[in-house]
């Protein structure tokens, strides 16, 4: 029996794809395995580009053997060039994790948020300061793409994969409880619905 998840989380882009990989206890409890960012020339080819940010994934998909990926999910920005870009990078995320086998889900950001600091409109430096804590990190790991991605698989394994507790809100920050009881209460509401 499987004791932890492995997830590894991207946070997609051109210039900068964060990649963080974190393994999750069935406490909930979360811990670092790799943290890193992609980078690509922002004056080469869209292809080259797109190569660039594959071959970091599939490289830490190799070594770190993920049990499943989530990646952020490309919502509407004012900046049409930024958006694309960061579209076509989550499709290349998508199709790698797909030909390795793995599953795959998006996040919005608002939802990884809320997961982590219990705030859907949380900051970037509130984002960090939660990742640092909760995975017990000396700093926030940086750039805010790093910390994003670590935030990105965190989400996915508290929301769909890792197996909770059976002790009531055992290992849980007050995030994750927050989380856990307002599943709870959906659950309920849609049952008593049908």
């Amino acid at each position: 029996m499987t004791t932890s998840l492995r997830v590894l989380g991207i946070d997609p882009g051109l210039t900068r794809c964060g990649v963080g990989i974190v393994d999750v206890d069935r406490a909930r409890r979360g811990t670092l395995v790799h943290v890193g960012v992609i980078r690509s020339a922002p004056d080469a080819e869209i292809g080259d580009r797109l190569a660039v940010v594959a071959a970091g994934i599939r490289a830490a998909i190799a070594e770190h053997r993920p049990d499943a990926v989530a990646v952020e999910r490309v919502f509407a920005q004012q900046n049409t060039h930024t958006v694309m870009g960061t579209a076509q990078a989550s499709g290349v995320a998508l199709l790698i994790a797909a030909e390795a086998g793995l599953p795959a889900a998006t996040h919005t950001p608002s939802e990884v948020k809320a997961a982590v600091t219990g705030y859907g409109s949380a900051d970037k430096r509130q984002v960090q300061a939660m990742i640092a804590r909760i995975l017990r990190l000396d700093a926030p790991p940086q750039p805010a793409d790093a910390a994003d991605a670590l935030a990105i698989a965190l989400c996915h394994a508290w929301r769909r994969g890792a197996p909770v507790s059976s002790r009531a809100g055992g290992g849980l920050t007050p995030a994750q409880r927050a989380w856990a009881d307002a599943e709870r209460v959906a659950r309920t509401y849609l049952r008593a619905g049908s």
